[in-house]
């Protein structure tokens, strides 16, 4: 099931994708009440793959020839698909040819960092470049999200642990990020965290290490590779943090990009992004998130 987050009236409403078209949640049991079913993104996110289970059979049982809960995807404006997380940790250096074209060893364990909420932004935003920064940078990444109380956890089990996945894109001023040892800086601008438009269920992503990843700037492809690629799986990715910190519904998790950065260009091709700029980061079977920068 792929669901999302629209504004409407000020607040968010949590859609499901049907056909080509969404269904408002809040809207369709407004016309067709049904007990249990989640109409509130985060509160979805909470209960879990049953919740998701019981909201993908109401949307199926609702009548086709109903339209009054039918959204356009063309006509909303789209929210962050996991509007509020506790916690956003990324992943650095996680992927073998970004190593490679960075000329920095394979690390051995996860690098992690971290965004804060103010970075959270959506499918078709605005996203302004900071006047702090001259090298800002695209990065396609895989983006998990928790839907159970992770705390020490196997890697055996640890997509048990997984509500969805999500793209995202880990905007990136290099120039504040190499400022110090600590990538922060460079990292957490306003906006620097768009995700969606869709968050897909778990279950139909059948292995997150088989999914194409690319990245288009204003058309031109400049990233194109495979979670294939990652030097630290999923699996590993939310074992290994739940050793350290426990992971709730609804935290998110970037797991890295692939080569093709600007900042992995050769010195005389390195273009970084410039106002209006539109950048789409894809990965396969989750869509396409797009925005433009100012």
């Amino acid at each position: 099931m792929k669901i999302c987050v629209f504004q409407k009236g000020g607040t968010y409403r949590l859609g499901v994708k049907r056909g080509d078209s969404l269904v408002d949640v809040a809207e369709a049991l407004r016309v067709a009440p049904r007990k249990g079913i989640c109409a509130e993104p985060m509160a979805l996110i909470r209960a879990g793959a049953a919740g998701a289970r019981e909201l993908e059979a109401y949307v199926s049982s609702l009548p086709d020839g109903e339209t009054s809960f039918v959204v356009d995807p063309a006509s909303v404006e789209w929210g962050p698909c996991v509007p509020e997380p506790a916690k956003i940790v990324c992943v650095g250096l996680n992927y073998r040819r970004h190593a490679d074209e960075s000329g920095l060893p394979y690390p051995e364990t996860p690098l992690l960092f971290n965004k804060f909420s103010n970075a959270l932004t959506a499918h078709g935003q605005r996203i302004p470049i900071p006047k702090t920064t001259e090298q800002l940078d695209y990065e396609v990444e895989l983006g998990i999200v928790i839907g159970r109380r992770a705390a020490d956890v196997s890697e055996e089990d640890a997509l048990d642990y997984v509500f969805g996945y999500c793209p995202a894109n880990d905007v990136s001023a290099r120039d504040l990020q190499m400022r110090t040892s600590q990538w922060m800086l460079g990292k957490t601008s306003d906006r620097f965290c768009p995700i969606g438009p869709y968050l897909v269920t778990a279950d139909e992503v059948r292995d997150p290490q088989r999914l194409t990843l690319q990245t288009f700037v204003n058309g031109e492809r400049r990233q194109h590779s495979s979670t294939s690629d990652m030097i630290f799986t999923c699996r590993e990715i939310v074992s290994y943090i739940s050793k350290y910190m426990t992971l709730e519904p609804g935290d998110l998790i970037l797991t890295g990009t692939p080569e093709g950065v600007a900042l992995g260009m050769p010195s005389d091709r390195r273009t970084y992004l410039k106002p209006g700029d539109i950048v789409t980061v894809e990965i396969e079977g989750l869509g396409q998130l797009t925005n433009t920068f100012l």
